[in-house]
Protein backbone atom coordinates (compact mmCIF):
# COMPACT_ATOMS: atom_id res chain seq x y z
CA UNK A 1 0.00 0.00 0.00
CA UNK A 2 0.79 3.69 -0.64
CA UNK A 3 2.63 5.02 2.14
CA UNK A 4 1.47 8.95 2.70
CA UNK A 5 3.27 11.43 5.00
CA UNK A 6 2.34 15.21 6.31
CA UNK A 7 3.50 18.09 4.48
CA UNK A 8 6.38 18.28 6.99
CA UNK A 9 7.38 14.70 6.32
CA UNK A 10 5.82 12.47 8.98
CA UNK A 11 4.01 9.31 8.48
CA UNK A 12 0.57 9.19 8.13
CA UNK A 13 -0.77 7.24 11.18
CA UNK A 14 -2.79 3.88 10.93
CA UNK A 15 -5.35 5.35 12.38
CA UNK A 16 -7.54 8.08 10.42
CA UNK A 17 -10.56 10.38 12.04
CA UNK A 18 -13.26 11.26 10.50
CA UNK A 19 -15.09 14.40 11.16
CA UNK A 20 -18.47 13.61 9.67
CA UNK A 21 -20.08 14.37 13.07
CA UNK A 22 -18.79 17.70 13.66
CA UNK A 23 -21.56 20.34 13.61
CA UNK A 24 -24.26 17.26 13.90
CA UNK A 25 -24.56 14.68 16.53
CA UNK A 26 -21.19 16.26 18.17
CA UNK A 27 -21.13 20.39 18.92
CA UNK A 28 -18.51 22.41 19.01
CA UNK A 29 -17.09 21.83 22.53
CA UNK A 30 -17.07 17.73 22.03
CA UNK A 31 -15.40 18.12 18.55
CA UNK A 32 -12.80 19.98 19.93
CA UNK A 33 -12.26 17.80 22.53
CA UNK A 34 -12.20 14.99 20.02
CA UNK A 35 -9.79 16.31 17.56
CA UNK A 36 -7.41 16.75 20.87
CA UNK A 37 -8.03 13.62 21.56
CA UNK A 38 -7.38 12.14 18.23
CA UNK A 39 -3.82 14.47 18.42
CA UNK A 40 -2.99 13.53 21.86
CA UNK A 41 -3.20 9.31 20.71
CA UNK A 42 -1.14 10.40 17.74
CA UNK A 43 -3.39 10.70 15.06
CA UNK A 44 -2.51 13.34 12.51
CA UNK A 45 -4.79 12.05 9.29
CA UNK A 46 -8.32 13.63 9.30
CA UNK A 47 -11.34 13.15 6.85
CA UNK A 48 -14.24 15.71 5.75
CA UNK A 49 -16.37 16.56 3.19
CA UNK A 50 -17.91 19.59 1.45
CA UNK A 51 -21.30 18.65 2.64
CA UNK A 52 -21.24 17.11 5.96
CA UNK A 53 -23.84 18.60 7.91
CA UNK A 54 -24.41 21.58 6.00
CA UNK A 55 -20.74 22.12 5.45
CA UNK A 56 -20.09 22.72 9.56
CA UNK A 57 -17.85 19.80 9.64
CA UNK A 58 -15.03 21.24 7.50
CA UNK A 59 -16.12 25.03 9.31
CA UNK A 60 -15.40 23.36 12.65
CA UNK A 61 -11.83 21.52 11.40
CA UNK A 62 -10.27 24.57 9.61
CA UNK A 63 -9.28 26.29 12.58
CA UNK A 64 -8.62 23.53 14.84
CA UNK A 65 -6.04 22.28 12.58
CA UNK A 66 -4.67 25.19 11.26
CA UNK A 67 -2.14 25.78 13.71
CA UNK A 68 -0.47 22.95 12.94
CA UNK A 69 -1.31 22.40 9.16
CA UNK A 70 1.69 20.93 7.98
CA UNK A 71 1.92 18.25 10.16
CA UNK A 72 -2.42 17.50 9.55
CA UNK A 73 -3.29 14.95 6.53
CA UNK A 74 -5.99 16.69 5.31
CA UNK A 75 -8.64 14.71 3.31
CA UNK A 76 -11.90 16.16 2.08
CA UNK A 77 -14.71 14.98 -0.59
CA UNK A 78 -16.67 16.33 -3.63
CA UNK A 79 -19.20 15.23 -5.99
CA UNK A 80 -22.19 13.48 -4.18
CA UNK A 81 -24.27 15.59 -5.49
CA UNK A 82 -23.91 17.56 -8.33
CA UNK A 83 -22.06 15.04 -10.68
CA UNK A 84 -18.13 14.72 -11.10
CA UNK A 85 -17.72 17.11 -14.04
CA UNK A 86 -15.35 19.86 -14.03
CA UNK A 87 -17.60 22.54 -13.22
CA UNK A 88 -18.78 20.54 -9.95
CA UNK A 89 -15.71 19.51 -8.78
CA UNK A 90 -14.22 23.04 -9.27
CA UNK A 91 -16.83 24.82 -7.35
CA UNK A 92 -17.37 22.15 -4.64
CA UNK A 93 -13.78 22.34 -3.69
CA UNK A 94 -13.46 26.24 -3.62
CA UNK A 95 -16.17 25.81 -1.35
CA UNK A 96 -13.90 23.09 0.71
CA UNK A 97 -11.19 25.68 0.72
CA UNK A 98 -13.31 28.57 1.93
CA UNK A 99 -14.54 26.12 4.74
CA UNK A 100 -11.59 25.38 6.27
CA UNK A 101 -9.89 28.38 4.90
CA UNK A 102 -6.88 26.73 3.56
CA UNK A 103 -4.82 27.11 0.12
CA UNK A 104 -4.84 23.05 -0.67
CA UNK A 105 -5.56 19.93 1.07
CA UNK A 106 -3.43 16.76 0.96
CA UNK A 107 -6.24 14.32 -0.48
CA UNK A 108 -9.64 15.62 -2.69
CA UNK A 109 -11.96 12.21 -3.09
CA UNK A 110 -14.53 11.66 -5.66
CA UNK A 111 -17.36 10.81 -3.36
CA UNK A 112 -19.07 8.65 -5.28
CA UNK A 113 -18.94 7.06 -8.78
CA UNK A 114 -20.24 9.68 -11.65
CA UNK A 115 -21.44 7.12 -14.74
CA UNK A 116 -22.46 10.58 -16.68
CA UNK A 117 -19.44 12.10 -17.04
CA UNK A 118 -16.74 10.81 -19.32
CA UNK A 119 -13.98 9.85 -16.56
CA UNK A 120 -11.25 12.21 -18.81
CA UNK A 121 -13.31 15.37 -17.89
CA UNK A 122 -13.27 14.35 -14.23
CA UNK A 123 -9.54 13.28 -13.54
CA UNK A 124 -8.49 16.07 -16.11
CA UNK A 125 -9.88 18.17 -14.01
CA UNK A 126 -8.05 17.05 -10.70
CA UNK A 127 -4.81 16.25 -12.31
CA UNK A 128 -5.00 20.18 -13.00
CA UNK A 129 -5.50 20.84 -9.32
CA UNK A 130 -2.61 18.39 -8.49
CA UNK A 131 -0.34 20.19 -10.86
CA UNK A 132 -1.80 23.58 -9.74
CA UNK A 133 -0.64 22.36 -6.44
CA UNK A 134 -4.43 22.45 -4.47
CA UNK A 135 -4.02 18.74 -3.94
CA UNK A 136 -1.11 16.45 -3.31
CA UNK A 137 -3.26 13.47 -3.68
CA UNK A 138 -6.24 11.73 -5.82
CA UNK A 139 -9.01 9.66 -3.88
CA UNK A 140 -12.12 8.06 -4.46
CA UNK A 141 -14.61 6.94 -2.43
CA UNK A 142 -17.34 3.99 -2.68
CA UNK A 143 -15.93 2.91 -6.41
CA UNK A 144 -16.61 -0.82 -7.24
CA UNK A 145 -12.62 -2.40 -8.31
CA UNK A 146 -13.92 -2.58 -12.03
CA UNK A 147 -14.22 1.38 -11.72
CA UNK A 148 -10.93 2.20 -10.10
CA UNK A 149 -9.12 0.31 -12.66
CA UNK A 150 -11.25 2.20 -15.46
CA UNK A 151 -10.25 5.58 -13.74
CA UNK A 152 -6.62 4.43 -12.74
CA UNK A 153 -6.12 3.62 -16.73
CA UNK A 154 -7.38 7.34 -17.26
CA UNK A 155 -5.07 8.52 -14.76
CA UNK A 156 -2.09 7.46 -16.23
CA UNK A 157 -2.82 8.77 -19.45
CA UNK A 158 -2.53 11.83 -17.94
CA UNK A 159 0.38 11.33 -15.71
CA UNK A 160 -1.11 10.78 -12.44
CA UNK A 161 -2.78 8.00 -10.53
CA UNK A 162 -5.50 7.29 -7.73
CA UNK A 163 -3.10 7.12 -4.68
CA UNK A 164 -6.37 6.53 -1.99
CA UNK A 165 -9.29 4.43 -2.01
CA UNK A 166 -12.33 4.47 0.42
CA UNK A 167 -14.46 2.12 0.79
CA UNK A 168 -17.14 0.53 3.45
CA UNK A 169 -15.39 -2.21 5.20
CA UNK A 170 -16.29 -3.82 8.64
CA UNK A 171 -17.14 -7.42 10.58
CA UNK A 172 -20.45 -7.25 8.97
CA UNK A 173 -19.68 -5.13 5.45
CA UNK A 174 -17.04 -7.76 3.98
CA UNK A 175 -17.71 -7.44 0.44
CA UNK A 176 -14.04 -5.58 0.36
CA UNK A 177 -12.54 -8.32 0.51
CA UNK A 178 -13.43 -10.11 -2.80
CA UNK A 179 -12.20 -7.74 -5.68
CA UNK A 180 -11.45 -4.35 -3.99
CA UNK A 181 -8.95 -5.03 -1.52
CA UNK A 182 -6.97 -7.23 -3.67
CA UNK A 183 -6.87 -4.98 -6.48
CA UNK A 184 -5.42 -1.70 -4.16
CA UNK A 185 -2.64 -4.27 -3.01
CA UNK A 186 -2.00 -4.92 -6.85
CA UNK A 187 -2.21 -1.08 -7.65
CA UNK A 188 -0.23 0.38 -4.58
CA UNK A 189 -3.79 1.97 -3.33
CA UNK A 190 -4.11 2.96 0.02
CA UNK A 191 -7.46 2.00 1.48
CA UNK A 192 -9.25 4.31 4.19
CA UNK A 193 -12.15 1.84 5.12
CA UNK A 194 -14.94 3.70 7.07
CA UNK A 195 -17.65 2.66 9.07
CA UNK A 196 -15.58 0.24 11.06
CA UNK A 197 -17.87 -0.04 13.80
CA UNK A 198 -21.10 -0.69 11.57
CA UNK A 199 -22.58 2.68 12.46
CA UNK A 200 -22.27 1.03 15.96
CA UNK A 201 -23.67 -2.15 15.87
CA UNK A 202 -20.32 -3.82 16.44
CA UNK A 203 -19.76 -1.41 19.72
CA UNK A 204 -22.85 -4.17 20.76
CA UNK A 205 -24.87 -1.20 22.54
CA UNK A 206 -28.06 -2.23 20.69
CA UNK A 207 -27.78 -5.81 21.52
CA UNK A 208 -27.99 -4.36 24.73
CA UNK A 209 -31.12 -2.14 24.46
CA UNK A 210 -29.22 0.89 23.47
CA UNK A 211 -29.78 3.65 20.90
CA UNK A 212 -28.10 5.31 18.21
CA UNK A 213 -28.04 5.57 14.11
CA UNK A 214 -29.26 2.38 13.48
CA UNK A 215 -32.75 3.45 15.56
CA UNK A 216 -32.83 6.73 14.50
CA UNK A 217 -31.98 7.01 10.91
CA UNK A 218 -33.47 4.37 8.15
CA UNK A 219 -30.28 4.68 5.88
CA UNK A 220 -28.05 2.88 8.54
CA UNK A 221 -31.05 1.06 9.64
CA UNK A 222 -31.41 -0.79 6.41
CA UNK A 223 -27.85 -1.07 5.80
CA UNK A 224 -27.38 -3.06 8.81
CA UNK A 225 -31.13 -4.83 9.50
CA UNK A 226 -30.10 -8.54 8.33
CA UNK A 227 -30.76 -10.40 12.33
CA UNK A 228 -27.10 -12.29 11.28
CA UNK A 229 -25.55 -8.68 11.41
CA UNK A 230 -26.76 -8.04 14.94
CA UNK A 231 -26.22 -11.46 16.25
CA UNK A 232 -22.27 -10.79 15.17
CA UNK A 233 -22.26 -7.23 17.17
CA UNK A 234 -23.55 -9.39 20.19
CA UNK A 235 -21.24 -11.96 20.05
CA UNK A 236 -18.32 -9.33 19.58
CA UNK A 237 -19.18 -8.10 22.73
CA UNK A 238 -19.71 -11.08 24.45
CA UNK A 239 -16.24 -11.75 23.53
CA UNK A 240 -14.98 -8.67 24.03
CA UNK A 241 -16.02 -8.94 27.81
CA UNK A 242 -14.38 -12.22 28.16
CA UNK A 243 -11.47 -10.55 26.68
CA UNK A 244 -11.40 -7.81 28.87
CA UNK A 245 -11.77 -5.22 26.53
CA UNK A 246 -14.19 -3.24 24.23
CA UNK A 247 -15.97 -4.22 21.49
CA UNK A 248 -15.01 -0.96 19.51
CA UNK A 249 -11.71 -1.68 20.26
CA UNK A 250 -12.09 -5.65 18.37
CA UNK A 251 -14.05 -4.19 15.58
CA UNK A 252 -11.54 -1.68 14.50
CA UNK A 253 -8.40 -3.36 15.42
CA UNK A 254 -9.68 -6.43 13.42
CA UNK A 255 -10.20 -4.03 9.95
CA UNK A 256 -6.10 -2.43 10.59
CA UNK A 257 -5.40 -6.33 10.95
CA UNK A 258 -6.48 -7.26 7.72
CA UNK A 259 -3.32 -8.52 5.41
CA UNK A 260 -3.03 -5.38 3.19
CA UNK A 261 -3.05 -3.06 5.90
CA UNK A 262 -6.48 -1.02 5.19
CA UNK A 263 -6.38 2.25 7.68
CA UNK A 264 -9.55 2.60 9.40
CA UNK A 265 -11.39 5.93 9.52
CA UNK A 266 -13.14 6.19 13.12
CA UNK A 267 -15.30 8.30 13.98
CA UNK A 268 -17.85 9.31 17.15
CA UNK A 269 -19.89 12.21 18.93
CA UNK A 270 -17.68 12.22 22.08
CA UNK A 271 -14.60 11.85 23.70
CA UNK A 272 -16.12 9.04 26.15
CA UNK A 273 -17.43 7.16 22.60
CA UNK A 274 -14.53 7.97 21.03
CA UNK A 275 -12.00 6.36 23.34
CA UNK A 276 -12.54 2.62 22.56
CA UNK A 277 -11.61 2.87 18.82
CA UNK A 278 -8.59 5.10 20.10
CA UNK A 279 -7.08 2.54 22.11
CA UNK A 280 -7.28 -0.29 18.84
CA UNK A 281 -4.06 1.05 17.63
CA UNK A 282 -2.19 -0.37 20.80
CA UNK A 283 -4.57 -3.58 20.96
CA UNK A 284 -2.40 -7.11 20.02
CA UNK A 285 -4.42 -8.94 17.14
CA UNK A 286 -3.14 -11.91 17.15
CA UNK A 287 -3.96 -14.47 14.46
CA UNK A 288 -5.91 -16.84 16.21
CA UNK A 289 -8.06 -13.65 17.57
CA UNK A 290 -8.29 -12.39 13.89
CA UNK A 291 -9.06 -16.05 12.73
CA UNK A 292 -12.14 -15.88 16.22
CA UNK A 293 -13.60 -12.61 15.15
CA UNK A 294 -13.48 -13.19 11.49
CA UNK A 295 -15.91 -16.56 11.90
CA UNK A 296 -18.59 -14.56 13.79
CA UNK A 297 -19.70 -14.01 9.94
CA UNK A 298 -19.66 -15.14 6.68
CA UNK A 299 -16.50 -14.61 4.39
CA UNK A 300 -17.68 -14.01 0.70
CA UNK A 301 -16.90 -15.89 -1.21
CA UNK A 302 -13.60 -15.38 -4.13
CA UNK A 303 -14.38 -13.37 -6.99
CA UNK A 304 -14.29 -16.37 -9.57
CA UNK A 305 -17.06 -18.24 -6.92
CA UNK A 306 -14.35 -21.61 -7.05
CA UNK A 307 -14.45 -21.67 -3.23
CA UNK A 308 -12.10 -24.86 -3.59
CA UNK A 309 -9.36 -22.51 -4.66
CA UNK A 310 -10.20 -19.75 -1.64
Amino acid sequence: MKQLYTRDGTPVSHLAFGTMQFGGRADAQASKAMYSGARDAGINHFDTAVRYNGGASERLLGPMIAPERDSIYLATKVGFTGGAGAENILTQFEICRQQLDVDSVDLLYLHRWDDETPLTETFETLAQLQSDRKIRHIGVSNYAAWQVMKAQAVCASLGTRIDVMQPMYNLVKRQAEVEILPMAADQEIKVCAYSPLGGGLLTGKYARGGTGRLSDDRMYAARYSPDWMHSAGAALANLADDLGTDAATLAVAWVAAHATCPSPIISARSMTQLTPSLAAQDFEMTETLYTQISALTPAPAPATDRLEEA
